[in-house]
């Protein structure tokens, strides 16, 4: 008897963290190696793009229009900026050397502050990395909630009212729903400011200014969200299994959240990863209603001004993130399904 249970021991022995992650550490490791010849190849061709934009660089340097001299002292000017900028080397060791400055910290030096990139970029970044994630948690969390109610009472007024609402959230833009919230919360109640990210005086405290473009992005992304996690539900919840769950005598908070959610949340979790580098790229509309200091305004400023060193490095990183979107969807995605990461044998 000791030796069967012993035996019965080993069999169940609880498997450490290692030895139940090990595949998924293994999948997320051989995708992360894949990442760097991608990332290598897209920023080629984004440093192909902005090098070849109309426009001479030598004139973020030298502006034409105040440039004084004789022709010949004009001439050595740009010629010792053509040889202090590498711009007179193959474009193929100019983009090495780029990649080189980029490992060293070195982002390049912004025509438009005046400055080196690195000295600012990460302020704007992280502006734009607050406002969407915050947008993005609070639109999940209650897409989560209302989409599972929403399918559990299918054609109650509860379910028809936030379907008019998704399809009237899914039909409006970003601006119309920014100046409808300026419109009544800020000029018409005065409750929040119009725009800003902060107040000189110190009247006003700084959560308030979050507020708008914090909402208009959870209201933007809520519409969608809701409609994609009660489709889903509904889908499942006319499988099989949950019939016979019921069947079973479950009850119904067990069948939809441990049955139901878990295999609901499959599409949802790929829904996710796509959205993560579409927040940032649609935030270039709320940062400018808003006049938010974010990347999306960063972006058009650079482009406009054709400040070559933040375009390139704003764009590798739009680049960067959609590949993390995807890497965080299809380990969500393994997560939720196992079958993923085990190449669909198992």
């Amino acid at each position: 008897m000791e030796n069967v249970d012993m035996k019965s021991q080993a069999v169940y022995k609880k498997p450490t963290f290692m030895e139940k992650y090990s595949s998924l550490i293994k999948y997320i490791l051989k995708r992360l190696l894949l990442m760097i010849p991608v990332i290598l190849i897209i920023s080629l061709i984004i440093f192909t793009i902005v090098e070849f934009m109309p426009g001479d660089p030598l004139n973020a340097f030298l502006n034409p229009e105040q440039l004084t001299g004789t022709t010949e002292e004009i001439l050595q000017k740009r010629q010792f900026f053509i040889e202090k900028l590498g711009l007179d080397d193959p474009f193929l060791v100019r983009f090495f050397r780029w990649w080189g400055q980029i490992l060293r910290g070195e982002f390049g030096y912004s025509v438009i502050k005046n400055k080196p990139v690195k000295d600012f970029i990460g302020e704007h970044f992280m502006n734009s990395f607050r406002v969407n994630i915050y947008g993005f948690a609070i639109a999940f969390i209650i897409a989560i909630i209302v989409g599972i109610k929403s399918a559990v009472k299918r054609n109650s007024i509860f379910d028809k009212c936030w379907t008019v609402f998704s399809i009237a959230g899914i039909s409006l833009p970003r601006f119309f729903i920014a100046m409808l919230l300026i419109f009544i919360f800020s000029i018409t109640l005065g409750w929040l400011p119009i725009s800003g990210m902060s107040d000189p005086l110190g009247l006003r405290p700084e959560f308030q200014y979050y507020i708008l473009p914090v909402s208009v992005i959870t209201l933007a992304l809520l519409a969608p969200l809701i409609k994609y996690v009660r489709n889903s539900m509904l889908e499942v919840l006319k499988q099989d299994y949950i019939r016979t769950a019921r069947a079973k005598g479950l009850g119904e908070k067990v069948v939809i959240y441990r049955h139901a959610f878990r295999n609901a949340l499959i599409p949802v979790v790929t829904l996710i990863g796509a959205y993560i580098p579409a927040l940032f790229g649609g935030s270039i509309i709320v940062e400018k209603i808003f006049v938010w200091n974010g990347i999306g305004s960063l972006i058009r400023d650079s482009y406009t001004f054709r400040d070559r060193s933040v375009l390139i490095i704003a764009l590798t990183f739009f680049a960067l993130l959609t590949l993390l979107g995807n890497l965080m969807q299809d380990v969500g995605y393994s997560l939720v399904d196992p079958r993923v990461r085990e190449g669909g044998n198992k």
